[in-house]
């Protein structure tokens, strides 16, 4: 490599879902030689930004992967239900590969794809010309590329599955790929990470690791888990060696034995158990947790602190509150009385009910309001829940205006996480004394001020099942509304049986029967008060009479079908049964895009059944 083509804004790429054409016809604004970028310290970290740039472009972790990717799990649903609504369609596992939100030149898929070659360029000069043998600083950007690159490509295998294998920059000989095994894919990650962990300092050990925009050993060690975990786990594959071929595929594990638990598990639960004991990050608060993320003051990574990296958009850049905060409709909070934000997505109505009382996590996870234009909160109907981890009205170092960016940044990977890993791995490996040792510190964190019931609660567990049920429980708990459940669930080999569990649940709470026969006794009706920011609701768990005093009634707040007007208002059966409208086993990953498809010159096709849509 004698020249490097260098753009600090946009680097010009090749990808594969871009045409010969458009990648003959690139041109790049300046050419620097490879030895003196990759010689200084401060050139060669603004290759690096050239990575993390393309995150914020509209049409990719911006405005549309973080928007659906999680979407629909047993937890989490879109909170709009139109069978015709392409948006819906993504959420309900119905899209097809024209989808309009997705089908596109500029749409995630191309993107990612641009930020991996852009961290291969970088990969590649560093590794020739930087000397990270010798220079520490040099050596942290490495590790830095390597673990950019092994999150974009976990997240292309989350939305994909099996999707083309570019660990080199692209030449004229390789810009139309295939796909190839994720197997394939999943090693080369694993791999890089163990190179970039030793290279990467502890959040907090240097001004760039005490910031959460920029990669530290902890996130790496982290990435590495969720990796492996995926890597090792149930999914959806094509039989091995159909990958592209249009293969239905089945459910199942990988036949690799380099990717089975014995293998991986040990290796992830070690950089784990090294993340925990370095100290260098601890649980917060819950709820500063969440108000310092809508403040945007979630940038300060090491001891003290949660957040261990997050999407490093702008100030002005990012739809994350945008799209999931407490919906406004018309608050001053959210851009003025003629501008409707938020809420896009929410908790199923099940959620708040299957959380303990005592469960800090409850009240601030999931909402039953909405603002008005009065910058008032009113009740928003059983049917609909928000995330209430997400608002507006926290947002006051940088209040949001209006337009189609709030600058949150969302958090990829935070502390509890960590532990919930170590306590499923550890289990998994017959450590059940290390496991109930960490589940217990995110559940005493949780139950801030009933200490003892989450002592009590993981005493009882005394076997390798009832801890990993009791995993499955927490990580839906602590994580609703971080667009993680749905990968969880994958890998479980959970994914439709605990979305068929959230149906029967919803239509149990709907008719006040079974496990919800004693959530509300006073016949469908609820009370309500707006206190300050929030609303007290009287009547969701079991009261036998009607509250005295000034407490506004909502009849039929349970039970109510369908309104005055005739419209549906409540968990009617279509609106549950649309959790997922094809079964989500089968379509669990999105279809590669028609124009995807067309600009490889016919060598990416789709599998699990796309073909024939």
């Amino acid at each position: 490599m004698k020249k490097l083509l260098y753009i600090f804004g946009s680097m010009a790429v090749m990808l594969s879902a871009l045409s010969c054409e458009r990648f003959l016809d690139t041109q790049s604004p300046s050419t620097f030689d490879a030895t003196t970028v990759y010689s200084n310290y401060s050139l060669t970290e603004n290759t690096i930004f050239s990575i993390a740039q393309s995150f914020g472009e509209t049409n990719n972790y911006r405005g549309r992967y973080l928007s659906w990717i999680g979407l629909n799990s047993d937890i989490e649903w879109y909170n709009t239900f139109k069978p015709t609504d392409e948006k819906y369609q993504i959420a309900g596992y119905s899209q097809e590969p024209n989808n309009s939100q997705l089908n596109l030149n500029n749409g995630p898929f191309a993107k990612m794809y641009e930020a991996i070659e852009r961290a291969n360029l970088c990969i590649a000069g560093i590794r020739e010309y930087g000397k990270p043998e010798e220079k520490a600083d040099i050596a942290y950007l490495l590790g830095e590329a390597l673990t950019l690159r092994a999150m974009i490509y976990y997240d292309l295998i989350r939305a994909w599955g099996d999707v083309p294998a570019r660990f080199e920059a692209t030449t004229s000989e390789t810009i139309y790929m295939a796909k190839e095994s994720r197997d394939v894919i999943f090693k080369q990650l694993l791999a890089d990470l163990e190179e970039a962990i030793p290279y990467l300092p502890y959040p907090g050990a240097n001004a760039t690791t005490s910031r959460t925009d920029r990669v530290n050993k902890l996130f790496a060690e982290g990435l590495y888990a969720r990796i492996a975990l995926m890597a090792s786990g149930y999914a959806q594959r094509p039989d091995d060696g159909m990958v592209g071929t249009g293969d239905l595929g089945s459910n199942r594990l990988s036949n690799d034995p380099e990717l089975q638990k014995s293998v991986l598990y040990p290796k992830a639960l070690a950089y784990l158990k090294d993340a925990i004991s370095s100290g260098s990050a601890s649980l917060e608060d819950f709820e500063t947790l969440w108000m310092n993320q809508s403040n945007q003051d979630n940038l300060v990574a090491g001891p003290g602190h949660e957040s261990l990296y997050v999407i490093p958009f702008s100030n002005g850049r990012g739809r994350w509150n945008y799209t999931f905060a407490v919906r406004s409709e018309g608050s001053s909070y959210a851009g003025g009385a003629t501008v409707t934000r938020g809420g896009d997505a929410g908790p199923v109505p099940t959620m708040w009910f299957d959380y303990d009382p005592s469960d800090i996590r409850r009240d601030i996870t999931c909402v039953n309001w909405r603002w008005n234009n009065q910058d008032e909160p009113e009740l928003a109907g059983i049917q609909r829940w928000y995330f209430g981890k997400y608002r507006w009205d926290w947002m006051t170092r940088n209040k949001y205006t209006g337009g189609n960016d709030d600058g949150v940044k969302p958090v990829v990977l935070r502390y509890a996480d960590i532990l919930l890993m170590a306590a499923e791995i550890a289990n998994e490996l017959d450590d059940l004394s290390y496991a109930k040792t960490q589940l217990l510190k995110v559940r005493e964190r949780a139950f801030k001020g009933h200490e003892e019931k989450a002592e009590a609660y993981v005493d009882r567990i005394t076997s390798k099942d009832a801890m990993f049920k009791a995993i499955v429980d927490e990580r839906a708990f602590e994580f609703c509304g971080e667009m993680t459940r749905k990968f969880d669930l994958i890998r479980w080999g959970l994914l439709k049986e605990k979305m068929d569990e959230a149906k029967a649940k919803m239509k149990n709470l709907r008719d006040l029967k079974g496990e919800y026969a004693q959530v509300n006794m006073l016949g469908g009706d609820v009370y309500y008060q707006v206190d300050g920011k929030n609303i007290i609701i009287y009547g969701f768990t079991g009261e036998a009479v009607k509250p005295s005093g000034a407490w506004e009634k909502k009849a039929e707040y349970f039970t109510k079908v369908v309104d005055s007007k005739g419209a549906d208002t409540g968990l009617y059966d279509a609106l549950v049964e649309g959790i997922y409208s094809r079964d989500p086993e089968q379509y669990m990953f999105w279809p590669i895009y028609n124009d995807t498809m067309t600009n490889s010159q016919g060598r990416i096709k789709n599998d699990y059944g796309y073909e024939s849509l």
